[in-house]
């Protein structure tokens, strides 16, 4: 799965490797991205462009009608049952996105003391580019219009196996136009190539939901005995 992440790249770094339109934005860097909160989303404008846009992370179907406290955990999709899961379905058919983030979290050990591991680009590239769903649900009661989004995650790589069993998947830059056209299929959603990415272990801080949200040093590299 993929339950923490981080967004610290450039406006600059973003345009140049996923080709988004329109003027500068100031990004805000955020290194302990949890579910439920505001993330830069990548979508495709009716046009054909690229659009750089904020979203729930935590997808709301449109025909979603209960209360929110109801819905349950959005933010991953299995690759396995993205086409055929109702709650997934239609956004895969026809609202694809790409989640740009700068690395990704997962832990290792026991509760109660489980060691966080940073996984970033092997090449040093400062973007991931993670396939993901987008929606745009309307409050029935407000009629307040909320876009949210999904990470799709597969099962994992051998190299990644000593982690977690379950990663995001990557897109390669030959593949972001196919994806956001809709030409990819469930069937090439792969886990990323064994060399695809390189880890480090961080502060157990990062264990607190939203701690270090802003803070740099977060994402350290540190000893473990």
């Amino acid at each position: 799965m993929c339950g923490r992440f981080t967004q610290h790249y450039s406006w600059a770094e973003v345009q140049a490797i996923l080709g988004v339109i329109g003027a500068p934005q100031n990004l805000q860097p955020r290194y302990n991205i949890a579910p439920t909160t505001w993330i830069d989303v990548v979508r495709q404008t009716a046009e054909g462009d690229h659009e750089l846009v904020r979203m729930r992370w935590g997808l709301i179907p449109g025909w979603w009608r209960k209360p929110l406290n109801e819905l349950p955990a959005t933010f991953n999709a299995r690759a396995e049952s993205v086409a055929k899961k109702p709650m997934f379905r239609g956004a895969f058919k026809a609202r694809r996105c790409i989640i740009p983030a700068s690395g990704f979290y997962e832990w290792t050990g026991e509760t109660g003391s489980k060691q966080p591991h940073l996984f970033t680009a092997a090449d040093g590239s400062p973007v991931l580019a993670f396939g993901g769903l987008w929606e745009a649900w309307r409050n029935p009661e407000t009629s307040e219009q909320t876009l949210s989004c999904t990470i799709i995650v597969s099962g994992a790589s051998s190299w990644m196996e000593a982690y977690h069993d379950r990663m995001p998947i990557l897109l390669k830059p030959q593949n972001f136009a196919r994806w956001l056209d809709g030409e990819v299929t469930a069937d090439e959603l792969r886990p990323a190539a064994e060399e695809a990415l390189r880890e480090w272990s961080v502060d157990r801080q990062l264990n607190r939901t939203g701690v270090g949200d802003d803070d740099p040093t977060i994402i350290e590299p540190i000893a473990v005995p």
